[in-house]
């Protein structure tokens, strides 16, 4: 449902709350039963295999947490008075958790990066620039001239399909507002399945 600011006499408020619907209580408490749940629920989604071909084939934890997310965000919108994570605690879990995944990404991705740029030359750059690019700005042209999407939108959608997290953190910034997030959220949660699963899928598909 919608939400409304009433500003008033701090006497009169209350009571003018009540009688157009029900309060949503302001808090800067971030409710943590809430966000364990999400993280549960999520957990016992992701963990469990299907097994084709001798490859086990799931959603990850990382995966299953995204879709409880999707789904405690969308219950959140309709029911605000409960599961409440103030800006300042949503700014700090997606700053530190894209700090933290980026170093983890960097320290993992090392040293078969230096092996395979060693092995493979650097033909391995040029097709690893090619395979993001192209995707990019196919997306483009096809959102621009045949979607028409508004241009902050499209930002959001080119960031969600890339799956990256610092891109709309910089296109928020640059447009000075949130409005690219609505086209990133959607290509997001499917880019995330698809790239949870698709190298199973590869393994299972050349086995």
């Amino acid at each position: 449902g919608d939400t409304l600011v009433l500003k008033g006499p701090e006497r009169l408020v209350p009571a003018a709350g009540r009688e157009i619907g029900k309060p949503v209580p302001t808090s800067f408490a971030t409710d943590m039963i809430w966000v364990g749940l999400g993280i549960f629920l999520g957990g016992c989604i992701g963990i469990p295999a299907l097994t084709l071909g001798g490859v086990p084939i799931s959603l990850s934890t990382s995966g299953g947490a995204l879709i409880m997310g999707l789904v405690f965000g969308w219950i959140r919108g309709r029911y605000p008075t409960f599961g409440n994570v103030p800006p300042g605690a949503q700014w700090f879990m997606d700053t530190l958790g894209l700090c933290l995944f980026i170093a983890v990404v960097g320290l993992n991705a090392g040293p078969s990066f230096t092996s395979g740029l060693a092995e493979a030359g650097w033909g391995l750059l040029l097709f690893g620039a090619i395979a993001t690019l192209v995707p990019l700005l196919v997306g483009f042209f096809f959102g621009h001239y045949v979607q028409h999407l508004r241009f902050p939108i499209l930002m959001g959608v080119l960031a969600g399909g890339q799956t990256t997290t610092a891109a709309i953190g910089a296109v928020n910034e640059a447009s000075k507002n949130q409005v690219p997030t609505l086209g990133y959220t959607v290509p997001y949660a499917f880019s995330n399945v698809l790239l949870t699963i698709w190298g199973a899928v590869i393994v299972l598909l050349n086995h």
